[in-house]
């Protein structure tokens, strides 16, 4: 997950874009080692570099934080995305879903 962030960081100084594709290709490398945190990181990144936020990005972002067990960060993505106007899809919900299960949460 290292080299994907590194990876990420040497686009910037290129012709190479970073867009939704890259960050959410970085986030999900971020989660497959369980460091949401770093995530979460890369989700600000791509807001202040103006990257569309979409719903790929977001499950991705939810993916990452729910293999962490961090489910309220998980609620917090679904109204950011609500806020936003970003629509839900099924990976949105089941992913949901699955993080309150691994955060012990279940309403």
């Amino acid at each position: 997950w290292i080299p994907a962030l590194h990876l990420l960081c040497e686009m910037a100084g290129s012709s190479v874009e970073r867009n939704t594709v890259t960050y959410a290709a970085a986030v999900s490398a971020c989660q497959k080692v369980s460091a949401w945190g770093s995530a979460v990181q890369l989700l600000h990144q791509a807001m202040e570099a103006g990257v569309e936020m979409n719903t790929v990005l977001y499950n991705s972002m939810v993916s990452a934080c729910g293999e962490g067990g961090e489910w309220m960060r998980v609620a917090q993505l679904l109204h950011e995305m609500t806020d936003s106007h970003v629509e839900w899809d099924i990976i949105t919900y089941n992913t949901a879903v699955s993080a309150c299960g691994k955060g012990g949460e279940w309403m």
